[in-house]
């Protein structure tokens, strides 16, 4: 009984002592229960702002995860596109399929163009000729072929900006409105006439230009992208002035800088571009774009850059095509009549070639992402 007693008498008093501890703590709980409150509200907005960033990535393509082995399988994405030839092909027979719509629009933009900005002067075109001719004269055999000097003016006229000589800052303005409005046109026009529709050329002029500045939003995104290949090109040059690359450990060093840049631009432009293309869609925002074309070129950038590539090769040749027998034919004409020789023949038709070839090049890569957004991936 003695010991029952101590031990009701011990725990009576370690619950007065409880009771005691809880009335001397209980006005500091309440103190810290306002600062509870706010932690837990700033807690759950944290939990919010993670579930709602979580939804959204959920919504995107991860080929990649940090920290982990990525399996060929698990990043490889396959595509239903036909190949290079084939695409271009294509593209050359799209656009000469609905050559009564797109020829009248070429002859549209050149006019505007002339217009707006005008063409390179005749007198800057016979600057090309008589460089070349002096040069053709300190050769060994003192004169040159006219299918090399075409192919010179050529080059020449191509690389220097042939189209204008001077432009101002207004002029350059309507130049860059005049090839975006090509763009959004053309983009229009293809996207009925392959959803079996036959649009008109005025439809595409009033309905095509909703977009305009969701486009030149992505434009400056494209801009700020471009950023490493320009200071690759500033640096480049600034390292050639001063000898920098004379030295092997820096010609090393820059190279090593100049393909990470590269890389980098190369990595982020390969979807940009194909967001210009998205944005032109009716109700798609910017950032909703660049998001939409980031998912679908995931795993495909290499392909998209090889297209490229072959876009590039194929300009090329379609310059090489068209303006060397016009060039040929001019130098022919003006030296048998001198009444023409004022004419600015090679200016003209190497606007309506460039015209052409954005348009070819706006087709190429609609069609590219035409097929890449039908292809259903299993």
């Amino acid at each position: 009984m003695a010991k029952t007693n101590s031990n009701t008498s011990k725990e009576s008093k370690k619950v007065t002592n409880s009771r005691l501890s809880a009335k001397t703590k209980a006005p500091k709980e309440g103190h810290n229960s306002g600062k509870s409150d706010r932690r837990s509200v700033i807690g759950r907005k944290i939990n919010s702002w993670k579930q709602t960033i979580r939804a959204r990535r959920a919504k995107h393509v991860h080929l990649h995860k940090s920290f982990k082995r990525s399996y060929r399988e698990d990043y490889l994405r396959q595509t239903s596109t036909p190949g290079l030839l084939s695409h271009a092909m294509i593209t050359f027979k799209t656009i000469f399929r609905h050559w009564r719509t797109f020829l009248p629009f070429i002859a549209l933009m050149v006019f505007l163009y002339i217009f707006a900005v005008g063409l390179m002067s005749e007198d800057f075109y016979k600057q090309f000729q008589d460089s070349i001719d002096e040069t053709s004269s300190e050769l060994a055999t003192g004169q040159i072929g006219n299918f090399a000097k075409a192919s010179l003016l050529l080059i020449s006229t191509v690389t220097s900006g042939g189209l204008d000589a001077g432009m101002g800052e207004s002029q350059t303005i309507f130049m860059l409105i005049l090839f975006l409005v090509m763009w959004l046109v053309t983009i229009f026009l293809l996207r009925h006439f392959l959803a079996g529709e036959k649009p008109r050329l005025r439809d595409g002029l009033y309905n095509a230009l909703a977009p305009l500045l969701s486009t030149l939003l992505v434009f400056i995104v494209i801009f700020i992208q471009s950023i490493p290949i320009m200071l690759v090109i500033i640096t480049y040059s600034a390292a050639v002035l001063t000898n920098f690359l004379a030295t092997p450990f820096y010609a090393l060093v820059y190279f090593i800088f100049a393909a990470l840049m590269l890389l980098l631009s190369g990595y982020l432009l390969s979807s940009s571009i194909m967001a210009l293309v998205a944005v032109t869609a009716p109700g798609v925002y910017p950032i909703t774009a660049l998001f939409a074309a980031s998912d679908l070129m995931a795993g495909r950038r290499l392909k998209m850059v090889l297209r490229l590539i072959y876009l590039i090769f194929v300009v090329a040749m379609t310059y090489i095509i068209t303006m060397l027998p016009i060039i040929l034919l001019d130098l022919w004409f003006k030296g048998m009549w001198e009444w023409i020789a004022g004419w600015p023949i090679v200016p003209f038709f190497l606007l309506v070639v460039t015209c052409f070839v954005f348009m070819y090049a706006t087709t190429y890569l609609y069609l590219y992402y035409r097929w890449l957004l039908d292809y259903k991936e299993k």
